[in-house]
């Protein structure tokens, strides 16, 4: 046991458990993509709001299968990228798809920060948003220096009091329902003149709320026993997730008509004011912002290991690659992708950004899931999971699915954030052909 727990110099320390992991996956996922955008999933679907929810929860599922054998069969810190590296044998593939994650995870970081700053927070105090979204990234990757045990020992309290806020919103419901009040049938009316096209579309903001599976493939080398603790902590937070999202969204759906959940700046808070509990709203205000703060924290980890990872792999500059001596943590990468995160919050609004970031991630997971059927026929000495083809396909039909979806300005902002990666990436090959020559 001590040899997991130790680390040789320059590696990251194995000190990751399964309820560790459960947590981390399940408050990556619990953020604000319920909180903060239920409104806007409302806004595009009607009161029907947990068909989305199931939709994408299915859609999630699918994938993450894919990732729960890759994982365990090659636990690396970077993820997709080693996948993809390892199916494909092309660097600057496997870089595009490893850039790809980042670029999501500092735009979902964003995002995150946006929300953190907005209708909850303003509810509390009237601080401006750009101050408010610098110093919270700003004590995020303070945080996520200072050691990943120390920043899953804090999102497991975090991760708690989200999901209790959302276990309260599902409480004031079924308490306003008990009062003789809300509109069953309102849960079945789908508000658009196509409800295939309305709940495909809502399904596109609902799959942001799943999203955050993904960054524990980053976690792989430092988890205890990852073949054993990994599908068990990914299927368990999907599922909890799920089951916990749509009671929110039919709650939300029977308390408050379409038109108040699509207006509202902090629509949960609105749904538990309106159900008559007696909860205070000031008191959710504040979870809701720990929960929005899990989220980043949370994803912020994830974008610095893939950094770390990818620089590694030579992929980026080497300097990302290196650990803080004391903390054994990816100091130069927490510092990097922190800075390009208070950028981005300068802008676009959070649903602009959610609809970035699920682009983004589907291009990683088309790679992902092809890498998956590539490998089923390389070998490797130690048990892992294993999945049947039959999903990576369905998870591809999938992803194809919500790609369709996406506007052309989507297109645009994450096409220029690959461009950019692309000239990253051409420097650091350039850099290290210079090295070989000299």
């Amino acid at each position: 046991m001590a040899q997991e727990s130790s680390a040789a110099p320059g590696a990251l320390k194995r000190a990751i458990t399964l309820p560790m992991l459960l947590f981390f996956i399940l408050g990556d996922v619990l953020g604000a993509g319920v909180y903060a955008l239920a409104g806007t999933i409302a806004g595009r679907v009607g009161g029907a709001i947990w068909a989305p929810l199931l939709i994408a929860l299915l859609f999630a599922l699918l994938t993450a299968a894919s990732y729960a054998e890759l994982v365990t069969k090659y636990p690396k810190a970077g993820g997709a990228a080693v996948f993809a590296e390892r199916a494909f044998g092309r660097p600057w593939l496997s870089f595009l798809v490893g850039f790809s994650m980042l670029a999501a995870g500092v735009t979902s970081a964003a995002g995150l920060a946006v929300a953190f700053a907005g209708g909850y927070l303003q509810a509390l105090v009237p601080w401006p948003a750009s101050w408010v979204c610098l110093g919270f990234l700003l004590l995020i990757g303070l945080l996520n220096a200072r050691g990943i045990k120390e920043s899953l020992s804090v999102n497991l309290v975090m991760t708690l009091i989200e999901l209790s806020g959302l276990v309260i919103v599902v409480a004031a419901a079924a308490w306003f329902v008990a009062q003789g009040q809300g509109e069953p049938a309102r849960l079945l009316e789908v508000d658009a003149p196509s409800a295939t096209v309305a709940i495909l579309s809502a399904s596109l903001l609902a799959f942001y709320s799943f999203v955050g599976f993904e960054t524990s493939a980053n976690l792989a080398e430092e988890v205890r026993d990852v073949s054993r603790v990994y599908p068990r902590a990914l299927f368990g937070a999907l599922v909890i997730a799920g089951i916990v999202y749509m009671l929110v969204g039919a709650g939300a759906a029977l308390v408050l008509p379409v038109a108040q959940l699509k207006a509202s700046g902090a629509p949960l808070m609105d749904v538990l004011g309106a159900s008559g509990l007696g909860v205070p709203t000031r008191v959710f205000a504040v979870i809701a912002l720990i929960a929005v703060a899990n989220g980043a924290l949370l994803t912020m980890i994830m974008a610095s290991r893939l950094a770390y990872g990818m620089a590694r792999q030579g992929l980026l500059p080497a300097v990302l690659g290196r650990v803080l001596p004391r903390r054994q943590t990816p100091g130069i990468a927490i510092l990097a992708t922190t800075a390009v995160a208070i950028a981005l919050t300068f802008t676009s609004t959070l649903d602009v950004l959610a609809e970035t970031v699920v682009l983004l991630l589907l291009v990683v997971f088309i790679s992902t899931n092809l890498a998956v059927l590539v490998l089923k026929r390389d070998r490797v000495e130690h048990p892992h999971f294993r999945v049947h083809w039959i999903f990576p396909v369905l998870a591809l039909a999938s992803c194809a699915l919500l790609i369709a979806q996406q506007g052309a300005a989507t297109w645009w902002r994450a096409g220029l954030m690959l461009l950019v990666g692309v000239a990253l990436y051409g420097l650091t090959r350039l850099a290290g052909a210079r090295r070989v020559t000299a």
